[in-house]
């Protein structure tokens, strides 16, 4: 396995076969791939193959995405090497390496020499699904939010981000670009909410959206109110959207630290069914 290369159009069977093979796990760049197709420029990213028999269309032993987030879902230790190798031939541009903990884990030991020290490494976040009714009842009051409610649902954005990421997303460009990102999932009626006199004290996002799973991100209860079922029965809401009425697996990926967030999500039937890993730059 030489090197990895850089995949198009005519490894679109190949590409799909590997995302069909774990549509939980793949869900983040699958929703990529239907939406775009190949194309690194409509993909806003590249995809990077590993094959011993480098043929169109054969069978991918590794498959690599690489954009904002670098997402290795499927290789070896050959071929997160050859990974690794093209990724360092380039400055760094993503803002953390995602996905399934195996792959994730073998090749930042590959870039670690050249990439570290990171921010943070997250090794063990359960990868969780659930493809029923949820276990609890869902909040009535948690809804899609409204275009005109994107000023009232932003600070609630904002504070979840820097409380899972640990980074303001305004530093650099003022929050363009988080609140554009946020307006589009608004738009996309993949932002959910409950408002108390105006304020939110419940929101989630379906942040990746398959033909087949949504995942689940940006849960946040308001910290007045934490304790109290609200992000255990908003959670439920939005897992109902998706499985009644979106007919999509509902999924989502939790640090193992948290033991409420775990608790919570059983309670509601999620069941593990992977683990991810997360490094943070």
């Amino acid at each position: 396995m030489a090197s990895a290369r850089l995949l198009d159009e005519r490894d679109g069977m190949a590409v799909r076969a590997v995302l069909a093979a774990d549509p939980v796990a793949c869900c983040m760049v699958a929703a990529r791939v239907e939406a775009a197709g190949l194309d690194a420029w409509r993909l806003g990213g590249e995809l990077w193959g590993a094959d011993v028999r480098p043929m169109r269309n054969g069978r991918l032993d590794g498959l690599c995405y690489v954009g904002p987030n670098l997402i290795p879902l499927r290789g070896n230790k050959a071929a997160l090497r050859c990974f690794a190798d093209r990724a360092l031939r380039r400055r760094r541009m993503c803002s953390s390496l995602v996905g399934p903990a195996e792959q994730v884990l073998g090749m930042w030991t590959e870039l670690e020499p050249e990439w570290g020290p990171p921010r943070e490494v997250r090794p063990e976040q359960p990868l969780m699904a659930i493809d029923s009714a949820p276990l609890v009842r869902p909040d009535p009051l948690v809804r899609p939010v409204r275009p005109d409610e994107l000023d009232r649902y932003l600070p609630a954005a904002i504070a979840m981000f820097i409380e899972e990421v640990g980074v303001d997303p305004r530093v650099g460009d003022g929050g363009a670009g988080y609140r554009a990102r946020v307006a589009e999932l608004i738009a996309g009626g993949r932002a959910f909410a409950r408002f108390e006199g105006g304020e939110v004290v419940f929101k989630a996002e379906i942040g990746a959206l398959s033909k087949s799973v949504g995942q689940i991100q940006g849960v946040w209860v308001h910290p007045d109110r934490r304790g109290g079922g609200l992000g255990t029965a908003g959670t439920a809401a939005v897992v109902e959207r998706l499985v009644k009425g979106m007919n999509r697996t509902a999924s989502l990926y939790v640090n193992s630290y948290n033991a409420p967030a775990r608790a919570a999500y059983k309670r509601i039937g999620f069941t593990q069914v992977g683990c991810y890993a997360t490094v943070l730059f």
